[in-house]
């Protein structure tokens, strides 16, 4: 026989089963695929998607919204376009394009999305900042008063760059462009060392980002790097010529990005963009196949601020905000050293000055082959030590009467002697001013040496000697003078004591100098 059940007994266990009911519901806004190819997709739908949100395809893709049209919106692809179909969903992720950072990335090979590519397995990182940042304004900044070593004698004595500042690297393929970018790195290496700390100079972090080049020329740089000690604090952001166009459309939004996550956090950061060229074709070939109108040379009329919003966020920030810095070296190919070209103009225009590599100079012998006529830094004196803004005073106006004289050299002996003194004087700099790759010079090392060729001790030297002199007086300071040295870095000055003392060592270097290559010839 089965026990009565009461209503209201029924109505009790209903009650306290529905009690702990809860309703889940997961509310996706979603689209379908219309078109896809060329790392391009078309999306019906995502009715509320913003600007630069981060996209879900099928099949692990991710894209970014970039047209915003009325019954359909235009997204990049980062991933392999032909593992998206038409007809596929895709779904909003409610958060703009963004990408992990932290010091783990120090060492590493990365792809514009964070994700390694050095086989070194995964990074471990807390953070994420979006790709696409405002920069900050004028009330957040400070004047670049701080120098950043480039360990380059052409450029730290007449082209000084400053912690913050945006300086243009410019000229022909196969001209030194990256070489000088690469030195410079490996120039921060004493930035992080105990000395450095003890003189009042922070360490500077590097990202180096490679945009459309061969993969195996970023392993070249890499390695580069790796054997001089440089990858250990520097992190290689790359998207090699066989990614997609939209890769190499976002890599210098990531490595400014990781920058910034260095410089927000009080420190100093230097980022290098090889180079801004290429960036430019990758964005002109995803607007052109997003249906966008062109423009001059085929290029989209926002390609200025293209890379004007993202070279202005290279900045030193003010105390208030931990006094970081970015700085930015962005590298611009040309053709046949057409300056006035689109990209060039653009970007000589945004950037704090250029330096401008010449083939020519470059195919004599001079190297780095730096025009000093044309390239010029708008931060001048102020991003040099004092030490630095003495003894280089004169240099660049040495040189450009030199180059203005140079047409006159066959002439010989009929010349009058202030304009061969001129001659022989400039001929000299230029040779001092030559260096090898990978070989930055402290600064320090640097001034010694700038101060023998401006004060006019080098002038009665063959010029084909210099090269030897150069090596051999700075083994005798380092062996016989090393506290001038360091009371150079330590000061940052040269004071009344030190410049008479320099004087005194260079006159009794070059006159032995003198005898040892007399004795060699006869």
């Amino acid at each position: 026989m089965m026990p009565e059940v009461r209503p209201d007994e029924i109505t009790a266990i209903l009650r306290r089963q529905l009690s702990g009911y809860e309703r889940e519901v997961d509310i996706y806004d979603v689209g379908t695929v219309l078109q896809v190819g060329d790392g391009i997709a078309r999306v019906y739908g995502l009715q509320k998607v913003m600007a630069s949100e981060l996209i879900e395809f099928p099949n692990g893709v991710f894209g970014m919204a970039l047209n915003l049209e009325e019954d359909n919106v235009g997204c990049i692809l980062f991933g392999d376009d032909t593992l998206v179909r038409e007809g596929d969903e895709v779904r909003r992720t409610g958060r703009v394009m963004s990408m992990p950072v932290g010091e783990s990335m120090l060492g590493r090979v990365i792809n514009p999305l964070g994700q390694p590519i050095d086989g070194k397995g995964p990074i471990e990182t807390k953070a994420f900042l979006p790709l696409e940042r405002k920069a900050l304004g004028v009330i957040y900044r400070q004047p670049v008063r701080e120098p950043l070593i480039t360990g380059l004698k052409a450029i730290d004595s007449m082209i000084p760059i400053g912690r913050g500042q945006r300086e243009l690297i410019i000229g022909d393929r196969q001209t030194g462009k990256t070489a000088i970018a690469v030195d410079a790195i490996i120039s921060q290496k004493y930035t992080h060392t105990e000395t450095a700390k003890r003189r009042g100079i922070k360490p500077v972090y590097c990202i180096y980002v490679a945009i459309g080049q061969k993969a195996s020329t970023v392993a070249q740089v890499v390695a580069k790097l790796e054997e001089h000690g440089a990858m250990e604090y520097t992190t290689v952001v790359a998207a090699s010529a066989s990614d997609p166009s939209p890769m190499q459309y976002i890599a210098p939004y990531s490595g400014c990005t990781l920058g910034e996550f260095f410089r927000d956090s009080g420190r100093d950061a230097l980022v290098i963009y090889d180079d801004l060229s290429k960036h430019a074709w990758a964005y002109r070939q995803v607007s052109l196949l997003l249906r966008r109108p062109p423009g001059r040379e085929a290029y989209p009329g926002d390609v200025f601020y293209l890379h004007s919003r993202l070279l202005e966020r290279a900045s030193k920030l003010s105390d208030d905000l931990g006094g970081g810095s970015l700085t930015a070296l962005p590298i611009i190919e040309t053709q046949a050293g057409d300056v006035s070209a689109y990209i060039p103009t653009n970007v000589i225009s945004i950037t704090d000055g250029q330096i401008y590599l010449e083939p020519g100079l470059f195919n004599s012998g001079v190297r780095p082959a730096i025009n000093v006529g044309i390239s010029v830094s708008r931060v001048g004196g102020n991003a040099q030590i004092r030490a630095m803004r003495k003894v280089a005073g004169r240099l660049r106006l040495d040189l450009a009467q030199f180059r203005a004289l140079e047409a006159f050299i066959k002439f010989g002996s009929d010349l009058d002697k202030t304009t061969q003194a001129q001659i022989r004087r400039g001929q000299r700099l230029v040779e001092i001013l030559k260096q090898k790759q990978y070989v930055p010079m402290p600064v320090e090392n640097q001034v010694a040496l700038i101060f023998g060729g401006t004060n006019g001790y080098l002038d009665e030297l063959p010029v084909e000697s210099i090269d030897r002199y150069m090596t051999e007086f700075l083994e005798m300071m380092e062996v016989k003078h090393r506290d001038i040295l360091d009371k150079i870095a330590d000061t940052k000055d040269i004071d009344g004591e030190t410049e008479r003392a320099l004087h005194a060592i260079t006159k009794e270097f070059v006159e032995s100098f003198k005898v040892t290559i007399n004795s060699r010839e006869s």
